[in-house]
């Protein structure tokens, strides 16, 4: 089951992505794909084709956890 999270990385702009495990306690890495800003646009520092990252444990501050309607809310709206 893929989670999508908010990953707050120290001294940088938070990361919206997609991970398939939750981290361990004793993981020194975190793997997500499809990371974005919050708004859905790119990473100024990543590529634009870049599509899977690994952050060293160190870096990250929090990993936030959001329900699937959270999900639907940063997506936003359909116009009918």
């Amino acid at each position: 089951m893929a989670y999508t999270i908010i990953l707050h990385i120290t001294g940088e702009a938070s990361v919206l992505c997609e991970m398939e495990d939750l981290p361990k306690p004793t993981d020194t890495i975190v793997t997500v794909h499809n990371p974005r800003l919050r708004d859905g646009k790119d990473i100024h520092y990543l590529e634009s084709n870049v599509t899977k990252v690994i952050w060293p444990m160190n870096k990250v501050a929090l990993i936030e956890i959001l329900d699937s309607q959270d999900e639907e809310g940063l997506i936003g709206f359909v116009r009918e």
